[in-house]
Parts: C-alpha cells; sequence; structure tokens
C-alpha cells in the first residue's frame, strides 16, 4: 500500500502524458513555451481568478505574491506556526519579519482570536504589520471571509497559501480566487502535482499579476535585458506545463473521489467508536483532502503507533512534529501572546493516513480496522 499512489493515476493518463511531452520536444520551447500559457489559461478557467502565473514552485509563489505586495524588510506578516517552513519562509528571504499565531484545534488553520493577539503584540513591539498569510492546511480553506475581515479593519492583506488546498471551494469560490492573492505548489504529492517542482500565484490584481510576472523573469522589463526590479528565476518547465495540463483533465472526478474516501474514512472509524479527534470541515466548504489526518488519544505513543502500523503494511506520515517558531532560524521571531497552544498540542498527536484518489474502500475499511485495533489494545 502506497500513502500517496502516482503510479495507478498515471496507468490511466500515461499515453496522453507522452503525446504532451512529445509535442515540447517536437517544438523544443523548453522554457515558457505554449503549453505554459495553455496551463495558466486552463487554471484561470478553473479557479474563476482573471490573473494565474505559474512558476517554479508553490515557495516561488508565495515569494511572487509578497513581492507584488510590496512587502519591506522589518515589515510583519501574520503566519501559523503549524504549517510547513515555506510560509515564513518566504517572509524572512524579503526581510520581513513572521509573527506565529496559533491554529484552531479541530480544523488545524490559522485561529482568528491569535491573528488579533499578534496584532496587538506587533503595535506593542512597534513593529508595522502588513499582511496575514493564511494557510489551507491538509486540504481545506480558512474561513477566510472572517480573516478579510480582520485584515481589512486593520488595513492588512491577505494572501492565501493554498499549496495544500487548490481545489478545495469557499462558499461558492474556488481555492485560488478567495483573497488579495493565493499561491498554491505542484510538488507531485500535492493534490494537483507534476512529476518535478512547480507552482502558481492567483489574482484579480493586474498590477500584482504585472509585477509578478517581472520577477518571475529576473525583475524584466518591457525589453529583454531591462530591468524594472530586483527578481528572481521563478519560471515553471514547459514540460511540468504539459503534464499539468493532463493531469488538471481529471483533477475535478479526483476530487469527487477524494471527498468520498474522507467520508468513508469518517463513517468507518465512528462506527469502530474509535477514541480519535477526525478532521472536520468548516460549514460552507470543502476540502481537497490533500490528507487525512486525525489526532490520536493523548495516551497514544505517536511513534509506537506508527510503527505497528508500518508493520501491517500501512505507511502513514506524522505534519509537522515540530512548529516552525521552535526550529532553529525561527525563534528570535515573536509569537502570539497566547503561547501557541494548540500548535503545540498537534505537533505531538496529528497523524496522516494514506490519501489519494485511487485508494479503495476495501483499503479504508483495513486502514481504520488496524487503527482501532492498536488504539485499543
Amino acid at each position: 500500500m502506497d500513502f500517496i499512489d502516482l503510479k495507478k493515476q498515471q496507468e490511466l493518463i500515461r499515453k496522453n502524458i507522452d503525446n504532451s511531452i512529445s509535442k515540447v520536444l517536437n517544438h523544443g520551447q523548453y522554457i515558457l513555451g505554449p503549453e505554459v500559457r495553455e496551463l495558466e489559461n486552463e487554471l484561470s478557467l478553473f479557479s474563476k481568478s482573471k490573473y494565474v502565473l505559474c512558476c517554479s514552485s508553490g515557495t516561488d509563489a508565495l515569494l511572487l505574491g509578497l513581492i507584488s505586495l510590496g512587502l519591506n524588510p522589518n515589515e510583519g506578516v501574520i503566519v501559523p506556526s503549524f504549517t510547513f517552513a515555506s510560509t515564513a519562509e518566504a517572509v524572512c528571504m524579503l526581510g520581513g519579519i513572521p509573527f506565529f499565531s496559533d491554529v484552531n484545534i479541530d480544523t488545524f488553520n490559522i485561529s482568528e482570536n491569535s491573528i488579533l493577539n499578534c496584532i496587538a503584540k506587533a503595535k506593542k513591539k512597534g513593529i508595522t504589520l502588513k499582511g496575514i498569510i493564511s494557510v489551507g492546511l491538509f486540504g481545506q480553506p480558512c474561513d477566510i471571509d472572517n480573516i478579510i475581515e480582520i485584515a481589512n479593519a486593520n488595513k492588512l492583506w491577505v494572501l492565501d497559501d493554498a499549496a495544500q488546498s487548490f481545489g478545495s471551494g469557499y462558499k461558492n469560490k474556488i481555492s485560488g480566487n478567495l483573497c488579495d492573492i493565493s499561491a498554491t505548489s505542484f510538488f507531485p504529492a500535492k493534490p494537483l502535482g507534476c512529476y518535478g517542482d512547480g507552482g502558481a500565484f492567483f489574482t484579480n490584481n493586474e498590477n500584482y499579476y504585472k509585477i509578478a510576472y517581472s520577477a518571475h523573469l529576473h525583475g524584466m522589463g518591457s525589453n529583454k535585458y531591462e530591468y524594472d526590479r530586483i527578481g528572481m528565476n521563478g519560471r515553471i518547465d514547459t514540460i511540468q506545463a504539459a503534464i499539468l495540463i493532463e493531469k488538471l483533465k481529471i483533477f475535478k472526478s479526483e476530487l469527487i473521489k477524494r471527498s468520498e474516501l474522507a467520508e468513508y474514512y469518517k463513517r468507518q472509524f465512528l462506527d469502530l467508536g474509535t477514541n480519535i479527534k477526525l478532521p472536520k470541515v468548516i460549514s460552507g466548504a470543502t476540502s481537497s483532502w490533500a490528507q487525512f489526518t486525525i489526532r490520536l488519544p493523548l495516551n497514544c505513543d505517536r511513534e509506537d503507533f506508527q510503527i505497528k502500523m508500518k508493520e501491517k503494511g500501512i505507511p502513514t506520515a506524522i505534519y509537522y512534529p515540530i512548529p516552525i517558531h521552535c526550529q532553529k532560524p525561527y525563534k528570535k521571531f515573536p509569537i502570539s501572546s497566547d503561547n501557541l497552544q494548540n500548535t503545540n498540542l498537534l505537533s505531538k498527536c496529528v497523524i496522516s493516513l494514506p490519501m489519494h484518489a485511487y485508494l479503495s474502500f476495501e483499503d479504508i475499511e483495513y486502514i481504520s480496522k488496524v487503527a482501532h485495533e492498536i488504539i485499543n489494545n
């Protein structure tokens, strides 16, 4: 059993992918070939976001977002600590100051109360806050309307890190079109992944798009070798764009399957009466189910649970055992005044079970049964 099975997906679309790659090899435009623009157009149609810029990774998509928003050195940005490093890393790369926020215990996403605590702390420290980066952890979007309301009241922008939540929905909108700017990743293990690194930047603001476009080409202006700003090499490879075009064609059907499997997981655990906390999706939202992450009982040894699952042929993953605010490079930065209690707890008790569109219901029955027996023995 695979934690994420990319082989089964590839079997379905291998012929189409081979044909798409062959087209790139034939025309030879390996950088910014026509497939890049085609993919951007398809992603725009999918997300209903007016401007889409494909780039070299999800991290670079975040960086392009921050460049577009004009983040300057020593300005603050609120970020959750229970996330992958790139969320805070992109802020630090521009000389910004990450203010670490706690998350909600049941959704794993950034806490609105903790955002307010960060705002108060920034004022106390005399640091100018510029924005908030929300993260759709494990697949579902944040309660973005509440976050935008807080942001507007405090003259902050919102950048949505949808690296894991692209394809999710929020109140009749699709991730990529929920706030000022969104960023996603096409890392192979993501719900929509390529066969290398890739990412995308989404916005409805033409000026933000123009800045990002320039920045991802080393800051190039209207003419080659003329530069308007300091930029980066942030281009996506044409071959990766060609692969993503084919994978996007089956993405909606895979999202439906992931949702069905997640609901089946929940029913199995509820029927078994397993003493775990199941992932909760907020009202009005749908999840892309990048991961199916549960909270183990506090008296359950997580490492022992993982070993015993492996012995039964079931892979698991732990995201994220050390919160970002506890990591060596980030300890010097401020955290919100609530000391990130939920983040610290979740880092010790969450574990993710196999989740991909090609799991069978029988697989889930087996996984749930084994997990239940381990926890209750």
